[in-house]
């Protein structure tokens, strides 16, 4: 596998664009503006000026969009991938969206003779700079092998769950871990604000302990300094957590952990907060405590 199309070049897109290369891969990317994709086209890569363009004749196509809506339409509207890669390409789509829809983008790859992957990924933006992400991958399991070394080239942790719409399951299950980590994170800090305890310190000395997480870490640190900035927006958390939701309802599975903080985010989104980092969930409880306040 040498030559790659890749769809989605945002935050965590133009990182692993560049992993990509640096691992020797011919990469082309399709972007809307082509002034927004320019630093990664002085790194080597080759902009194609529609889907069709980046898709056909490459080995292999990856996406990484934003939302399920946006993943079904690059794969099936008429210029789309289905309808553009050649038969024997490897579709991957990188996306956390539905695992139904991943499986019907499989079915079509088929009858086409591709090969379709779901492969979600974890482990943020740093994760995606350093080359470090977690992928989480769903489809046969010797298209997965032979895609190992692309996923490799982006990723530390690769896992192979099983058929189409596993990959995607296991981010569902990520993602449910996140949010319930989140949000007592920041409950924390709001119950420590309460009590008068600094939260520099007091993250400085717990953070190591039972209580720690990767997201303690870095959530606390951003918010403790008001960064609010994106490494994850809100809105595409709450789409994950929207998705997972839906699929729990469809085995009548209640998720009131995951329940709660999508009702959060959700009041975050409503005021305009959509375009922020998921640490600024630490608003929704200064919020909250002011209005209790008034």
């Amino acid at each position: 596998m040498k030559s790659i199309g890749f769809v989605g070049v945002g935050i965590m897109g133009k990182p692993m664009v560049l992993n990509l290369i640096k691992a020797g891969f011919e990469v082309s990317v399709y972007a809307r503006t082509k002034a927004k994709v320019d630093d990664v086209i002085k790194e080597g890569a080759m902009f194609c000026n529609s889907i069709r363009e980046c898709a056909k004749g490459k080995d292999a196509v990856i996406t990484m969009v934003g939302f399920p809506e946006d993943v079904r339409e690059v794969y099936f509207k008429d210029d789309g991938i289905l309808n553009s890669a050649e038969e024997g390409t490897y579709l991957i789509d990188m996306t956390t969206t539905s695992p139904t829809l991943d499986k019907e983008i499989a079915w079509e790859a088929e009858k086409r003779h591709m090969h379709a992957l779901d492969a979600p990924v974890t482990g943020g933006d740093f994760g995606a700079k350093t080359g470090t992400l977690s992928i989480l991958v769903g489809g046969k399991k010797e298209e997965y092998e032979y895609c190992r070394p692309v996923f490799e080239a982006m990723g530390k942790t690769i896992v192979y769950f099983g058929e189409s719409g596993k990959g995607q399951h296991a981010k569902l299950a990520n993602q449910i871990v996140i949010a319930g980590t989140l949000c007592s994170v920041c409950e924390a800090m709001s119950y420590a604000e309460n009590e008068g305890i600094e939260l520099h310190t007091l993250f400085a000395a717990i953070s190591d302990g039972a209580a720690g997480s990767t997201q303690m870490k870095k959530v606390a640190s951003l918010a403790l300094d008001e960064n609010y900035n994106p490494g994850f927006f809100i809105k595409h958390f709450v789409k994950d957590m929207k998705l997972a939701q839906g699929e729990a309802e469809k085995v009548n599975q209640k998720l009131p952990v995951l329940e709660k903080v999508l009702d959060m985010y959700q009041k975050l989104e409503k005021e305009g907060k959509g375009n922020l980092g998921t640490q600024a969930l630490i608003q929704y409880y200064r919020d909250k405590k002011r209005s209790d306040m008034e």
